[in-house]
């Protein structure tokens, strides 16, 4: 069957299957094309079939892919390395930290055969986490993934210590520590003193500024963002952060670890939250508004499920958890998140969280979260109104849009297409909307401006125009080149 060809082959991307159905062309083609097989003759049924296959080669999906492949193959790319650097000799990691996130980074390097010394304050916790990789790695195994010899060898790599001075003798030290600036800068403080010279100081920090801890040790030079996500073990995606005193080999360095580890890396510049964090905040804002406002968190959820993520943004909120950096207080409720986590509701791990869940993890919407948000609205004098999904769309894609362009006229990302890599392997964009970026210049940029102009009253002093996209649709260009 020729249609077939063109069948999704991201099997690598991290998205929904289900959701990603909903709005797949190829399926549906080679649905139709058995149907003509069945229906007409083989003369009839070849021409049918070839007209289907040039109407997908030819279309927006096909273009997309083809696009995205391109992609991420530039996002490997480093502007202004200078001419002959060459990348340092890393034979140790060392990881701080051995949690989720240090557990799932250290077994990249594992994978990969580089030895890694691991580190954690007490032996509880140590244990704790190598048994967590231990076991990931034989559940690989009783998929086929892995062999036990291979499981054998990955694990016979670590060495698990609670002595900090161990980390002296690695090329690379990565902290996954508290997401917290104070006790980041007191870990760098600490391996200042200890790491070797020409030792690489990398932190896992989500949204921390990579030029403020660089600055709080004598070697800035060697500091560089190397930010996970989450599970880190599966997630491909690697955002490489270029702090302003980044050495370029050092930069080098973490870029070709990345592909070495068989991650997708990324170059991002210094801001809060990067280049995925930052756009994902104004969807979070937004989203949340839309609740005070008349929306439900399922309606919010359904449209970017629709859309073709693989889950939406409170759903999202559940599974990492409500309460992530949550400031604690339970009698502090100044929105609607604060009341869910005073009441305990963090998410999935709890059973309750923006929605309630059985013993299957499966969501149902929850009656006294809506009294929260009702509460929340009256409080604050919202009037409660219908919302429709062109506005959810409107207040929680196109501002990422917009974020996006801001990245880029502030150089955050290199180009528009790395932030499309970003957002397929970190966030689950569906690959046949090529992300973000592409999708706008798919939709138009005028017809995005128009619908943030419609929305802009609403999103009041939250939002705030990029002058780049701004521009571009005025000159009737596009984001991507």
């Amino acid at each position: 069957m020729l249609v077939a060809v063109h069948a999704l082959d991201q099997d690598d991307a991290p998205v929904n299957q289900e959701a990603a159905a909903l709005n797949l062309d190829a399926p549906e083609a080679n649905i139709r094309a058995v149907k003509i097989a069945c229906e007409k003759s083989y003369s009839e049924g070849v021409l049918e079939e070839r007209k289907l296959f040039m109407e997908l080669m030819s279309g927006t999906q096909a273009k997309a892919q083809q696009y995205f492949f391109f992609a991420e193959r530039k996002a490997a790319k480093i502007d202004g390395l200078p001419e002959g650097t060459q990348a340092r000799d890393i034979k140790r990691v060392g990881v701080i930290g051995a949690g989720t996130m240090g557990g799932g980074i250290s077994m990249n390097f594992l994978s990969a055969g580089i030895p890694v010394t691991i580190v954690e304050m007490g032996q509880e916790a140590l244990d704790r986490g190598t048994g967590v990789m231990l076991r990931n790695y034989e559940a690989s195994a009783k998929k086929g993934k892995l062999t036990a010899e291979q499981v054998g060898k990955a694990m016979g790599l670590l060495e698990p210590t609670l002595d900090f001075e161990a980390l002296a003798e690695c090329d690379l030290i990565i902290e996954a520590v508290y997401e917290n600036m104070d006790v980041k800068k007191e870990v760098f403080g600490r391996l200042d003193k200890i790491a070797k010279p020409g030792a690489i100081l990398a932190s896992n920090t989500s949204y921390l500024n990579i030029n403020e801890i660089a600055a709080s040790i004598s070697r800035p030079g060697d500091v560089v963002g190397m930010h996970f996500f989450s599970p880190a073990n599966v997630m491909k995606l690697l955002e490489v952060v270029r702090g302003d005193k980044t050495a370029p080999d050092v930069l080098l360095t973490a870029m070709q670890l990345g592909k070495k580890i068989r991650k997708v890396p990324v170059v991002a510049g210094v801001c809060h939250g990067f280049i995925g964090n930052r756009m994902l905040m104004p969807r979070q804002v937004e989203a949340t508004k839309l609740l005070l406002e008349g929306a439900t968190p399922e309606q919010v959820d359904k449209v970017h499920v629709a859309f073709g993520m693989p889950m939406g943004p409170f759903q999202m909120a559940d599974l990492a958890g409500v309460d992530i950096g949550w400031h604690r207080d339970p009698n502090r409720i100044e929105n609607v998140r604060d009341a869910l986590c005073a009441i305990e509701r963090w998410g999935q791990k709890k059973g309750a969280g923006f929605y309630d869940y059985d013993d299957k993890r499966r969501p149902t919407p929850s009656p006294v979260v809506q009294q929260i948000i009702e509460d929340f609205a009256k409080k604050q004098g919202v009037d409660r109104r219908e919302i429709s999904d062109e506005e959810i769309v409107e207040r929680t894609l196109y501002t990422m849009v917009n974020e996006g362009a801001k990245i880029l006229e502030e150089g955050i990302a290199q180009r528009a297409s790395d932030i499309d890599v970003v957002w397929v392997y970190g966030y689950g964009w569906p690959v046949y909307r090529g992300g973000p970026m592409f999708w706008a210049d798919t939709e138009g940029l005028g017809k995005i401006v128009e619908g943030l102009k419609r929305q802009e009253a609403r999103m009041g002093s939250d939002f705030s125009f990029s002058k780049l996209l701004l521009e571009k649709a005025e000159r009737g260009e596009k984001l991507t080149k």
